[in-house]
C-alpha cells in the first residue's frame, strides 16, 4: 500500500463541498480540513506508486475550486495502529 498526503488550497467559500468531493474519490481514505497554510489534507492510499498520478493529478487537482495541490509520498508508517495491525497478519482470533 502507498500513502500519499496531499496538502490543499481551496477557495475558501467552498471548502465543505470541496472536502466531501475529494472524499468520494477511490483511493481517498480521509479528508481534513486543518489551519495554516493550506485548507484541506487528503490521504491518498492506493495499491502501487503509479496510481498516485491517477487519484492526484488526475482527480483531486481536478475538483472544481481546487487551486493548488503538494504531494508527500511516505515511505513508512511509524503508528501503533500500522504496527500492530502488521504484527496480526495471518493470525485467528483462536492464536
Amino acid at each position: 500500500m502507498v500513502t500519499a498526503i496531499v496538502h490543499i488550497n481551496a477557495e475558501v467559500d467552498r471548502i465543505p463541498e470541496i472536502a466531501q468531493t475529494i472524499a468520494e474519490i477511490d483511493g481517498v481514505s480521509e479528508v481534513y480540513s486543518i489551519t495554516g497554510e493550506y485548507d484541506l489534507l487528503a490521504m491518498v492510499r492506493v495499491p502501487a506508486y503509479e496510481q498516485i498520478a491517477e487519484v492526484v493529478p488526475g482527480r483531486i487537482n481536478k475538483v472544481p475550486g481546487v487551486l493548488h495541490t503538494e504531494t508527500h509520498v511516505a515511505f513508512r508508517a511509524y503508528s501503533r495502529h500500522d504496527l500492530d495491525a502488521a504484527f496480526s497478519i495471518g493470525l485467528s482470533e483462536a492464536d
